[in-house]
């Protein structure tokens, strides 16, 4: 195989990457719970940068329903950012095994969803 062709093909490659994790770090997702009580919105750094709780949501005697809400909101709002960072890589690696679902080594790294 040529070594120059490889060679180009693996700086468009990480040119792909850089602006796929650009793309990535710009993507939110918001989570809901309770009916759309509460709404988490997450970005593609996995930084959460919302919280919204509708005030019919907070019950003096039941803190925990409101605690398990917001988690589950967080939750889901995670979860959404993590598959549409995978499907972002997926589309940069041509889903080869290993780069797409999360580079190894990388999956701590924010932005890069973990292997499964």
């Amino acid at each position: 195989m040529d070594m120059r062709k490889m060679m180009r093909q693996a700086q468009q490659m990480q040119k792909e990457f850089a602006k796929a994790q650009e793309e990535i770090s710009s993507m939110t997702h918001e989570g809901t719970a309770g009916g759309g009580m509460v709404r988490v919105v997450a970005t593609g750094d996995l930084k959460i940068t919302s919280v919204t709780i509708d005030p019919d949501a907070v019950d003096p005697e039941d803190v925990e329903m409101l605690q398990d809400m917001i988690a589950a909101a967080t939750n889901e709002a995670l979860r959404g950012i993590s598959d549409m960072t995978a499907q972002r890589m997926n589309a940069v690696t041509g889903g080869m095994p290993g780069m797409g679902g999360g580079l190894p080594g990388m999956g701590g790294m924010p932005g890069m969803p973990r292997m499964r």
